[in-house]
């Protein structure tokens, strides 16, 4: 039952749990807070060290004959485009005699269309005077070239017209020979002849007043699209504020520093599968979570719940070493320093009842090399551990990090509590502790989370782990003296915690 409930349950979770992915980015803020504060000082840095040349600035309003209400701006588009050619920048360079070829006079400017009818032209030069200077030949330029093109384009439909009309007036000249010249002679034949000639006299006399006044309106028009087009805002030096710049690009630094901080957070997170959840770490390394306490000694007003949640883990650790018959061990996995202090604390409330000896197994100077305090147990290395009387009470303490001795683990304690800091062993490892502790028998009673999440609500209890769980000692008891009965189920509860924060510990 217990392999189909966990095969459901593998099969049930989803490819990628945001819970967990919201956590682990959340543990990581001092990465990406550290990248959005760099992104703020590089983007100060960027206004400081490279300040914006000097720029003018000037808006010309062009006029256009195709001008249509809903123009979704092609036209002034068009106009941008034209102003960067070489065409334009060598008129202007011309009236600025200037030597600078056109190609790299237009990488100093630039234009974009404010309004389907509005230019703003936008120069950079060596000084404010020069930037002001270019801009006006720039945009003068620009008038006159689009000025001229209306008067090319009227002038063309204008002599268009006017061609028509004047091969118009030669038929006409026809049609009134033929009508002088129309025999005087009366019939159905020549009447009707004679009417339509002059039927098409009148046509022809219509359409030449017509094509006249066409071209007459395409000459009047283009006065009109002349005096449209102008200069509305006279060049003028852009002013730089320093402060202002580098707050701007302060900000703007700081924003993309955010987000690719919490971006390569998040790649991570997912890329390293760092289990932070009660629930993943229980279920990696299959023994429920008995116990929370932070890395650090947290706040001040955070302390005395802090020293209480010590007292009762050691409390209960003190409680299951006194009801075992096997030596004990506390194994870390990320946090020797907390391992260390645990155990000492644990041998310090062992230490009244008789002679305790702390077996150190761990890699660092945390127990072997300490200066020892009045009223300290006895601590050994473990190579000197079989030299320790059978006795006295033995504790041992060691590592399941990457590179520890499977095979020394046994002599430290026939049973374990593993004690793992958050966030900082992959699934695979810690899939590979639970496997190697198997491998050894050596049971896992619980697991002592170091650095929790403070707002993980997810429950650390293997509920069909009863034969190593704390909570199952007095059920294999009862069994053992054929007074166990068949329990009902419990509900769930939540493993006591020490959140970093001011909730209450549950």
């Amino acid at each position: 039952m217990t392999t189909n409930t966990s095969s459901e349950s593998s099969a049930a979770a989803p490819l990628l749990d945001l819970q967990a992915l919201v956590v682990a980015v959340r543990r990581r803020r001092r990465l990406w807070c550290s990248m959005a504060l760099l992104g703020l000082l590089v983007g100060a840095a960027v206004a400081v060290l490279l300040p914006s040349p000097p720029t003018a600035v000037t808006k010309v309003l062009v006029a256009h004959q195709e001008d249509q209400p809903n123009d979704p701006g092609t036209l002034i588009r068009t106009d941008v485009a034209l102003l960067q050619t070489t065409r334009i920048a060598d008129k202007a360079l011309k009236s600025l005699d200037s030597p600078e070829k056109p190609e790299n006079f237009m990488q100093d400017y630039g234009a974009i269309g404010l309004t389907n009818n509005l230019l703003q032209i936008t120069v950079t030069g060596d000084s404010d005077a020069e930037t002001v200077t270019r801009a006006k030949a720039l945009a003068d330029a620009f008038v006159a070239d689009h000025v001229r093109r209306m008067q090319e384009a009227a002038n063309a439909e204008s002599k268009a017209l006017l061609d028509q009309r004047d091969r118009m007036r030669d038929e006409l000249a026809k049609v009134n020979k033929a009508i002088g010249n129309g025999s005087p002679e009366s019939g159905p034949t020549a009447s009707s002849d004679l009417e339509s000639l002059f039927t098409r006299r009148a046509e022809l006399t219509s359409r030449i007043t017509d094509f006249g006044q066409r071209a007459a309106e395409a000459r009047i028009g283009t006065p009109q699209l002349i005096a449209g087009t102008q200069i509305v805002d006279a060049p003028r030096a852009v002013r730089h504020s320093l402060p202002r710049a580098a707050a701007t690009n302060a900000a703007i630094g700081l924003v993309l520093g955010l987000v690719l901080g919490l971006a390569v957070a998040a790649v991570g997170t997912v890329v390293a599968d760092r289990p932070v959840l009660r629930r993943e770490i229980a279920a990696n390394l299959g023994a429920s979570v008995i116990a929370e306490l932070p890395r650090r000694s947290g706040r001040l007003w955070q302390r005395r719940r802090i020293r209480a949640a010590r007292e009762r883990l050691t409390a209960s650790l003190a409680r299951t070493v006194r009801g075992s018959a096997e030596p004990v061990s506390l194994l870390e996995l990320g946090c020797a320093r907390s391992t260390s202090v645990i155990a000492l604390d644990l041998a310090r409330a062992l230490v009244a009842e008789g002679p305790v000896v702390i077996i150190d197994g761990l890699p660092g100077p945390q127990l072997a090399k300490r200066r020892p305090k009045p009223g300290d147990p006895t601590v050994v290395s473990g190579e000197r551990a079989a030299a320790v009387p059978h006795q006295e009470r033995r504790l041992g303490v060691g590592s399941v990090a990457p590179g520890a001795a499977w095979t020394d683990l046994q002599y430290l304690g026939t049973q374990t509590v593993l004690v793992v800091r958050a966030g900082h062993s992959s699934a695979a490892w810690l899939h590979t502790v639970a496997r190697q502790l198997a491998d050894q028998r050596i049971p896992v009673i619980g697991v002592v989370l170091i650095d929790p999440d403070p707002r993980d609500r997810t429950d650390g209890t293997l509920w069909d782990g009863l034969h190593t769980a704390l909570r199952g000692q007095n059920e294999r008891l009862a069994r053992q003296n054929g007074t166990g009965r068949r329990r009902a189920e419990r509900p769930p509860m939540w493993a006591a915690r020490v959140p970093d924060s001011d909730q209450e510990a549950r």
